[in-house]
């Protein structure tokens, strides 16, 4: 018996020890910049990656990326899903507010709690083509509690059937609250539409999971400062090992040379070249697969090797030999 209870006391401590400090919310270090960790998960019954994803507050995208080889509607039963619970933290020069990186679809808020600065993230829908989320930085201006939404002229044009009002209720796509950004009429707000969550369909503002908006609204005070940044490649450190995290930015339009330069550029900056295997990083770049990969290492393995000697002059980057790219 003293046995069997010993093995129970080991496996709680296991299962906590793996736990961030609570489901969403991470402490900060300056010195690690990767929080969280990969988790996998079961398919049950006829769940879609869509019910996995806001079961695990990942965006559609997130899950979909991770796993592309998985039909996003019909995954099959018991088929084993990656779930990309593992975020390298974008790259500002000050980690303060609400931090948004559109091209991974995810908020991040930093605060101070007991001494110490902590992280909460939450996954977001972001503006559809034509209707792009404006990068910069903003605050917040008010906060609102069952909004009404006031309907844009823009989308009366396309939905003329609209009422020049919605009030607050299951039909408003506002949800339950809104924070007001210092930018005309863009809000970060909840959602009657979930699926939304992780893709391009607003006409500029950021949705939450409807689960999800009322936990920030809580925390976050007026006057925060807001930081909306478009960053497809993120590169940072946990337990002394580097990780780069690779999203693809439709918008952007990047050939995988340009992803490999702004990968070599981030981490010469952070004084991290030397401590990476190309052979690692080439094929994290090629991949894209929105997870954080860890790419660490001192040999150069390619056996065709990978930076020709004008692609580092013109790059200006002189931290590591210069060898031949493949592609």
């Amino acid at each position: 018996m003293k046995k069997i209870n010993m093995l129970i006391v080991v496996l709680l401590f296991s299962i906590s020890a793996a736990v961030p400090v609570s489901a969403e919310v991470y402490s900060y270090d300056k010195d690690s910049t990767v929080i969280g960790i990969v988790k996998t998960h079961k398919i049950n019954g006829d769940e879609s990656l869509i019910e996995v994803a806001r079961k695990f507050n990942l965006g559609y995208n997130e899950i979909v990326d991770a796993n592309p080889s998985i039909d996003p509607f019909l995954p099959g039963k018991f088929s084993n899903v990656k779930l990309p619970t593992m975020w390298v933290l974008p790259d500002i020069e000050r980690n303060e507010g609400i931090v948004v990186n559109l091209t991974e679809m995810r908020l991040y808020y930093f605060f101070n709690q007991k001494g110490s600065v902590m992280v909460r993230t939450f996954p977001i829908g972001i503006g559809d083509d034509g209707n792009d989320t404006p990068v910069g930085n903003f605050k917040i201006i008010e906060k609102i509690v069952k909004p009404s939404w006031h309907v844009p002229q823009s989308i009366k044009k396309e939905r003329p059937e609209l009422p020049d009002v919605v009030p607050p209720g299951p039909a408003n796509p506002l949800g339950s609250h809104a924070l007001r950004l210092s930018l005309g009429s863009y809000l970060i707000h909840g959602t009657n539409r979930p699926w939304a969550v992780g893709r391009k369909v607003t006409h500029g503002c950021l949705r939450l999971y409807p689960e999800d908006i009322p936990k920030l609204f809580e925390i976050v005070p007026n006057g925060t400062k807001v930081t909306i940044v478009r960053q497809s490649v993120k590169v940072g450190v946990k337990d002394k090992k580097v990780y780069i995290e690779v999203h693809k930015d439709e918008n952007e339009k990047e050939t995988d040379r340009g992803y490999f330069k702004t990968a070599v550029e981030l981490l010469s900056k952070k004084g991290l070249m030397k401590m990476v295997s190309t052979e690692k990083l080439y094929h994290a770049v090629r991949q894209k697969s929105g997870v954080p990969v860890e790419i660490s290492g001192l040999e150069i393995e390619l056996p065709q090797k990978i930076f020709a000697e004008n692609f580092l002059r013109e790059s200006k980057i002189t931290s590591f030999a210069a060898i031949q790219m493949p592609f």
